[in-house]
């Protein structure tokens, strides 16, 4: 694991070389493929440096994060073209990738903690720096003040098992239980607000319709996706009291995805409407996760990574459009099927992805999710029923929404997509509904 670290940190000088836009790119692609090809033991921890370590649930956030960054840089062209501080753009974005893989290698629940809050500095640069809107600021102190008001007692509670085990290694915490509501609560909260649980999740479409596609991309992809991972690591040492307690997280979840899918219906900004549809995917995430059970598990890991592809994938498109007509309003960004029809095939591709058709890994995460939840109390399955049929509404929603109508008249000069959006599309879309035929590796990780 150290490798790969050591290739991150060499890439930094690279950043600030003229005209190293694209050989940035490369060197992560090559990194990609290095890490794609990492020896991993689906069942235990392997790869084990002084600190460092991979199992399948680190291997796929890891290899998430180099993806998703790969694709913020290839949608990040105008930067480049404008001259907009591109050589700060990707020094950030490379040390983002540096804190999100030691986020998800480290052993060290400290050291977890200490790089979990780090990535937070680094998208705020981004929404902040690189950002459209007036707002932006506003967007990205709501982005921080949540976060941080949540990590403060995550820090004292890490504090405290260091205190009673001895030692805060995160293989060693199934060899422990603690019965204590107040710890729990401590340390669950910081994750539940950036997944973002229902009643915490205001900061996520602020911070979603300010931030810059690379912004929202990262966002989306990766960094709901860091709370979805430390309740995995965590709640193995709250079992008994999570039976007790967890209840009121599923059914706060549950209601929350029902209530913010039809919130998706009133949106008139594109970005704010796939930011509302995430947090309706997270919401089922965060129920299965708090079933405590093989397949919630199970389906929580797939619906993480396919959400995270999904989702960024439709931002890419969001800001295809933004960049063509310089509105994100769906009364103005109408009729495109007129003006870009190779564009709505990859509209109606990630459409069909975010509302799980087969064959794409978000099916395969809701089916495994809606298992847990109905295994663990059948009255779940009304809401459940309700959210995938809404799920599918807004999506489809949206799609018509946009490539029918009459386009809006106030458009002077159009051009059609670029090879390079179509690849970037295409690099979204492919693993999502590729990945479905290697299934097995992520139903046998845990």
């Amino acid at each position: 694991m150290m490798k790969f670290l050591m290739m991150m940190i060499f890439m930094i000088p690279l950043c600030f070389k003229k005209n190293m836009f694209w050989m940035v790119q490369m060197m992560l692609f090559l990194m990609m493929y290095f890490f794609m090809n990492l020896m991993i033991n689906v069942m235990y921890y392997c790869n084990l440096s002084y600190m460092y370590s991979c199992d399948m649930l680190s291997y796929g956030l890891i290899l998430l994060s180099i993806w998703i960054i790969i694709l913020m840089l290839m949608s990040s062209e105008s930067l480049y073209k404008m001259n907009f501080y591109p050589n700060f753009f990707m020094f950030n974005l490379i040390m983002l990738l540096i804190m999100l893989f030691l986020t998800f290698s480290v052993m060290n629940l400290f050291m977890f903690y200490l790089f979990f809050e780090s990535s937070l500095i680094f998208t705020l640069l981004l929404i902040i720096g690189w950002g459209y809107q007036p707002e932006r600021i506003q967007a990205g102190m709501y982005f921080l003040f949540y976060t941080l008001f949540a990590s403060l007692p995550l820090l004292l509670g890490i504090f405290y098992i260091f205190n009673k085990m001895n030692y805060i290694m995160i293989y060693f915490m199934k060899f422990f239980n603690f019965n204590l509501y107040l710890l729990y609560f401590s340390m669950i909260m910081a994750f539940l607000v950036k997944m973002p649980m229902y009643f915490v999740h205001l900061w996520l479409p602020k911070a979603h319709v300010e931030a810059p596609v690379s912004g929202s991309m990262i966002l989306a992809g990766v960094m709901l996706k860091l709370g979805g991972y430390g309740l995995l690591r965590v709640l193995i040492l709250f079992q008994k009291v999570g039976l007790k307690l967890n209840i009121i997280f599923i059914i706060i979840s549950l209601l929350g995805g029902f209530y913010l899918s039809l919130k998706c219906f009133c949106q008139v900004d594109i970005k704010s409407l796939i930011a509302y549809s995430s947090v309706a995917h997270m919401s089922m995430v965060i129920g299965g996760i708090m079933t405590m059970n093989y397949w919630g598990f199970i389906g929580s890991y797939i619906l993480m990574i396919g959400h995270g592809l999904c989702s960024s994938g439709m931002f890419c498109l969001a800001n295809i459009n933004y960049e063509r007509l310089h509105s994100r309003s769906l009364y103005i960004n109408k009729g495109m099927m007129s003006l870009m029809p190779s564009m709505s095939l990859w509209w109606f591709l990630l459409m069909s992805s975010n509302m799980a058709a087969p064959p794409s890994l978000n099916l395969m995460g809701e089916i495994s999710l809606i298992n847990s939840l109905v295994s663990w109390c059948w009255l779940s399955m009304f809401l459940l029923m309700l959210i995938s049929f809404f799920s599918a509404g807004y999506s489809l929603y949206l799609y018509s929404y946009i490539q029918h109508g009459k386009f809006y008249l106030g458009i002077y000069s159009f051009y059609m997509g670029l090879s390079r959006e179509y690849l970037l599309l295409m690099l979204h879309w492919l693993p999502l509904n590729i990945l479905i035929m290697k299934i097995d590796y992520f139903m046998i990780w845990f």
